[in-house]
């Protein structure tokens, strides 16, 4: 369908994309370092997850909406902002775990995917940002260009995968000798909690 060339520079593009600062490989550092890297790979996944939708989106047209309608925009966006300040609630009123390697309690593993697929699908700029990206990529001149759009999408979600993956080992591994300390899992409960609160007020400002 692609060129292997082309497949290779949107590969390396994709993986530089996702280690450039943004709200998801943020969003994976925050959790990894607070709850451990398995919560940080579990958030990944769910990430990744959400951008089948966003290539699904791009490949049907409906990413178009997004980008066309404000009032599509602004419902989803504000959705996402306000279960970013559900996390930030739930970091704020986390206890300590006493003699744990833990801050708290651990979410449940199909809760923390579930946290990584609303945080991914609940920004309608991923959505445009797909919109604008893959077709570069994509030749109008040969057949089936959804299918294009497809292919291209899952080499992004490799790639994401891949880098995001290494983030959440990374952040894993140093939170883990501070989380065996009270002051410690305190500071990380509200860090997270100002962390999550900047991100809600990022996605709600967000302009198409």
């Amino acid at each position: 369908m692609i060129e292997p060339g082309t497949l290779a520079m949107f590969f390396a593009t994709s993986a530089l994309l996702a280690l450039s600062p943004g709200p998801d490989n943020l969003f994976v550092m925050t959790v990894s370092a607070q709850q451990g890297r398995n919560a940080g790979l579990l958030v990944t996944l769910g990430l990744c997850t959400g951008l089948l939708f966003h290539t699904a989106a791009v490949s049907c047209g409906v990413a178009a909406l997004f980008a066309a309608s404000a009032m599509a925009f602004n419902l989803l966006k504000y959705a996402g902002a306000a279960y970013l300040l559900y996390l930030a609630w739930l970091s704020l009123r986390a206890g300590v775990a006493s003699g744990a390697t833990s801050i708290t309690e651990r979410p449940a593993h199909a809760a923390l995917y579930r946290r990584g697929i609303l945080m991914n699908i609940t920004n309608p700029k991923v959505s445009i940002f797909f919109l604008a990206f893959l077709p570069q990529f994509a030749d109008p001149s040969r057949r089936y260009l959804p299918l294009q759009l497809i292919q291209l999408g899952g080499v992004f979600i490799i790639s994401t995968i891949l880098v995001f993956g290494i983030i959440s080992v990374l952040a894993g591994t140093v939170g883990e000798r501070f989380r065996r300390s009270a002051g410690a899992q305190k500071f990380f409960n509200r860090a997270a909690a100002g962390i999550f609160t900047a991100l809600a007020v990022k996605l709600a400002l967000a302009q198409r």
